[in-house]
């Protein structure tokens, strides 16, 4: 059974979406602005959050941040199609994915499952691999847990997975497409501003200079790649 919190100031929408995913294995709850939606989270076990950017009183942007200092739990945005700025600052300070309105039933379903599905296994696929390294960085798939220098590093479940995807195999680049597909599950419409700004997210956790990365890599052109073989 999955908590799904769903935060419009919209109740239409709210109630779309609570028909959108109507679902036995989905327990549904509301709020229509950020405060609510806090409350919800601290009082209930929340496995995943569906949040509007623009709502009254605190708008969404700011409850998702307030959301990250606890949490890791996915959040997924809900935009407008003229919300293209709101969409990569909502990914820089922690989203993991976004839905445009107007939503799609079978998308909606769709995005939910796979943010569900990487959250609670957080990176398990068919690669069984106890712990990946790269110079001081540290992937322990067993506990789910990422260090820097032995320091724990909070990461969101997309982050997570894509970390985990360039350090299963160091060297090798990935385009975008390819990290959207593989961590999203998806068609890779769009994906090249998504993936990118999860990667810089991913450097200013991991880098001691975000502009100068010694791990994650890009290659002009083609992608990005785990440093191989990269020492401290």
């Amino acid at each position: 059974m999955y908590n799904i919190l769903i935060c419009d100031d919209e109740r239409d929408i709210v109630n779309a979406l609570k028909i959108y995913l109507n679902d036995e294995n989905y327990t549904l709850y509301e709020a229509f602005d950020g405060k609510e939606a806090l409350k919800v989270v601290e009082e209930h076990d929340i496995h995943l959050v569906l949040l509007d950017i623009m709502m009254p009183e605190m708008d969404g942007m700011e409850a998702m941040v307030k959301i990250r200092e606890k949490s890791n739990v996915p959040v997924i945005l809900l935009t407008a199609k003229s919300e293209d700025t709101d969409k990569i600052l909502g990914l820089t300070v922690g989203a993991d994915d976004y839905i445009t309105k107007p939503f799609n039933p079978v998308e909606v379903s769709a995005r939910v499952k796979s943010q569900l599905r990487r959250y609670m296994q957080l990176g398990a696929g068919n690669v069984k691999t106890a712990i990946l390294r790269c110079g001081a960085i540290e992937l322990d798939d067993e506990e789910k847990r990422v260090t820097l220098d032995g320091e724990d590093v909070s990461l969101t479940p997309t982050e997570y997975d894509i970390l985990k995807l360039l350090m299963q195999h160091p060297g090798q680049v990935f385009s975008p497409k390819e990290i959207y597909r593989k961590i999203w599950n998806d068609l890779p419409y769009g994906s090249e501003n998504t993936v990118a700004v999860h990667i810089r997210h991913l450097r200013e956790k991991l880098e001691i200079n975000p502009a100068e990365p010694r791990y994650l890599k890009v290659v002009w052109g083609q992608g990005y790649k785990m440093e191989k073989g990269r020492q401290q």
